[in-house]
């Protein structure tokens, strides 16, 4: 019998990536996805629960399996208000961490973002550290938390700027070497591969993963 995993954010460009990845390997036989409204995806092992996030505690009992994968997240454009943007990255995947860990659940892989650190000035940077190192006081056995930079990779909302910004980024990755390659842009689908793989080996501990970790994977 293989493994179940649950996966929150499966609509985004990570989450949805990873979906297609675990659906597409046997290791997996059931794949639950936890979502707002319904995905246009069907497959034997896809189970889809619709949930309402504001009361995760109603769900506790379907958050059990061998993984929980975490790629929620947001943008201020879609979410302008500080407090609902905040319990989105922050405050929904710690309670879903939290509800997991005490169903058995031992591990828990979270998409982050290279300079993640609770004492940025940067709100988003702020954000992601303070999930960071509110995850690591709960006691999963597994952490695996990863730190892309700039994604890319046929993202189905279309942001004008990013699309900028990933262009730039195409060039100037080459001039990141050295201790500055943790900030070369990365393919959603390498990172959402390197969740995979990772929740094979399931090494026990907190790990974190940056560039080269995750295209290594």
């Amino acid at each position: 019998m293989g493994y179940k995993a649950i996966i929150v954010g499966a609509s985004g460009l990570i989450g949805g990536k990873l979906l297609t990845e675990l659906l597409n390997h046997a290791e997996y036989d059931e794949v639950l996805v936890l979502v707002r409204k319904e995905l246009p995806v069907q497959h034997k092992k896809l189970v889809q629960l619709v949930i309402d996030f504001n009361e995760l505690p109603k769900y506790a009992a379907s958050l059990t399996g061998h993984a929980v994968f975490s790629c929620l997240g947001t943008t201020k454009a879609n979410t302008p208000d500080a407090s609902q943007y905040r319990k989105i990255d922050h405050d929904y995947p710690l309670e879903i961490a939290r509800l997991a860990k005490a169903n058995g659940v031992k591990q828990f892989h979270v998409v982050s973002a290279i300079g993640a650190n609770a004492q940025s000035s940067t709100f988003y940077l702020k954000l992601k550290g303070e999930l960071e190192e509110s995850l690591k006081t709960i006691g999963i056995e597994s952490l695996h938390i990863y730190q892309p930079s700039m994604l890319y990779g046929g993202r189905e909302e279309k942001r004008a700027f990013e699309k900028v910004l990933i262009g730039i980024f195409k060039v100037v990755d080459y001039l990141l070497i050295g201790s500055l390659r943790k900030y070369r842009s990365i393919d959603g689908a390498t990172v959402a591969h390197a969740m995979y793989k990772n929740s094979l080996a399931g090494k026990p501990g907190t790990h974190t993963y940056t560039f080269d970790n995750i295209i290594n994977a």
